[in-house]
Order: structure tokens, then C-alpha cells, then sequence
């Protein structure tokens, strides 16, 4: 069950450092209540299976239908591993009516997925605009995050080695990126992005 949609970059993608699994859902309004819970059951069977990364739930506004989940995981490898996987399948066969549409995913490499457009319909965001959105969100980051930090490589000067602080700035800004930032940041300017 599903539509699969895998998009791989340039080269040997298979070993791309990090995935995304992009799944979108639209489920009949008198099964939001259960599709709720069945969501916390599959992202803890996900997050049992290798590479797993962590899970971003973007829930419709109040009124709307339409689930966003994005689950991180290491490689190409490990996300259609969970894809293909018999869990994923029992679960979503429990669930099948409660949705509008036929379960939908991507597989996308870094952070291509976040300037995929939402539907056919609409064009992928011309270069300048992903630089801005990028640049947008990373060079704040870049001024806040070593300052906030400063007092932990203070308070443990192993950590504040060069080389090692600059791992845990830059996987600071990245888990924010990815995690918590980015989803909803894309989400509130799609209108300006995908025209």
C-alpha cells in the first residue's frame, strides 16, 4: 500500500549521509481521534528500525485534514527498509479507511526534500529562493547558537576544543534546521515558494 516517489540526487545517492521520508496523509475528519493514536504506535515502530533519526509530525490547523510527517533516517538504505517493511504495512492496512487518499511518501536526500513541491501542480522554487530560505534560517542561528554554548564549553573545557565545539554548534543548528524550524518555516511561505 502507498505511492512511492524516490528522488535521488546526483551519483551514488543509496550512501547519501541523510534521508528524509516525506509522508503526507489526508484522513476523513471523523477518524482524526483514531488516526491520532495510531500515529504515536507506527512513529514508535519506525523509530525501533536502523538509522532512525527522529520523526516531525506537522498537524493540520484546526478545520484542516492534511498530515505532514517527516522521519529522518541515515541512509537510502534504511528508509526503504522501513518503507518496504511488514510493520509498515500491517499498520497502514489498519488505518486504510480512515484516509481520503492513498498513503503518499518521497525519499529525499539532505535537505532537498523541504523545496519539493507539495503537489505536481506546482513548480519546484527557483534557486535564489532556496538560498533565501536557507540562508534565512542558518545565519541567525549562526550569531545565537556559539553564545548559548559558550557556558557548557566553559564548564567543560574538552568540549570547547577547536574542532569539537565546532561539531556541536553545527549539529545544534542542524537538528533546529531540520527538526524544528524549517518544517514550519517552509509550510508559512509555500504560497511565495512554489509560484
Amino acid at each position: 500500500m502507498g505511492t512511492e516517489h524516490i528522488s535521488r540526487a546526483e551519483g551514488n545517492a543509496s550512501s547519501a549521509s541523510s534521508v528524509t521520508l516525506a509522508i503526507k496523509h489526508r484522513v476523513r475528519t471523523e477518524a482524526i481521534a483514531r488516526y491520532e493514536q495510531w500515529l504515536r504506535v507506527i512513529a514508535a515502530r519506525a523509530a525501533q528500525y536502523p538509522g532512525h533519526q527522529g520523526v516531525h509530525i506537522i498537524r493540520p490547523p484546526e478545520g484542516g485534514n492534511e498530515y505532514s510527517i517527516m522521519i529522518r533516517f541515515a541512509c537510502f538504505a534504511d528508509a526503504e527498509r522501513w518503507t518496504t517493511s511488514t510493520d509498515r504495512q500491517n499498520l497502514l492496512a489498519e488505518i486504510a479507511d480512515a484516509f481520503e487518499q492513498e498513503d503518499q511518501f518521497h525519499i529525499q536526500p539532505g535537505i532537498e526534500f523541504w523545496f519539493t513541491p507539495p503537489s505536481p501542480a506546482q513548480k519546484r522554487p527557483e534557486p535564489w529562493k532556496q538560498w533565501l530560505i536557507t540562508t534565512s534560517v542558518i545565519w541567525p542561528l549562526t550569531m545565537l547558537i556559539p553564545p548559548l554554548l559558550k557556558p557548557l564549553f566553559t564548564a567543560i573545557p574538552l568540549l570547547g576544543h577547536w574542532g569539537i565545539s565546532h561539531g556541536i554548534i553545527a549539529g545544534t543548528i542542524v537538528a533546529l534546521v531540520v527538526f524544528l524550524i524549517m518544517p514550519r518555516y517552509v509550510h508559512a511561505v509555500s504560497r511565495w515558494l512554489f509560484r
